[in-house]
């Protein structure tokens, strides 16, 4: 394969991974009925729990009204709660009341799952090095677009 034909089947393999991720992500959020940002937010909140809500904003890219707001929706819907830091009782902590884990939840991590357990059948060595492929070009392309 030559460079002509490589660079550009990569870039289309990326671009097919990441619509099918996101294809997989928004038939995910028709069926538990919920927005783009509610689903970030959800799987954002997953990994941190106890995130406070000011570390979510920054995270989303959203007004401090913006989340607010989310949160109360989050919290409406019986997803998510507000708990009382202790260390300071002015600051909130926002933390899963479902199991990502389980249906239906589940279904916004699904892809990912899939993809995981289907990386298993791959050799170890070639998925790392090609992490290690991705996060660098990744790296030199954005030096190169604040050039």
């Amino acid at each position: 394969m030559d460079d002509e034909t490589r660079v550009p089947g990569l870039r289309q393999a990326l671009a097919a991974y990441s619509r099918a991720r996101s294809d997989a992500l928004a038939v995910a959020r028709r069926e538990l009925n919920i927005g783009e940002g509610d689903a970030k937010a959800l799987l954002h909140i997953a990994d941190h729990p106890g995130i406070r809500p000011t570390q979510l904003r920054e995270y989303l890219g959203i007004t401090a009204a913006g989340v607010t707001a989310l949160i109360d929706r989050l919290v409406d819907r019986g997803v998510v709660r507000r708990d009382v830091d202790p260390a300071d009782r002015r600051v909130n902590r926002i933390t899963l009341t479902i199991d990502i884990a389980e249906d239906p939840w589940v279904r916004l991590t699904r892809f990912d799952s899939d993809f995981d357990h289907a990386t298993l059948d791959a050799d170890e060595a070639d998925v790392l090095r090609f992490a290690e492929l991705l996060d660098s070009l990744v790296t030199v392309t954005l030096d190169l677009g604040r050039r």
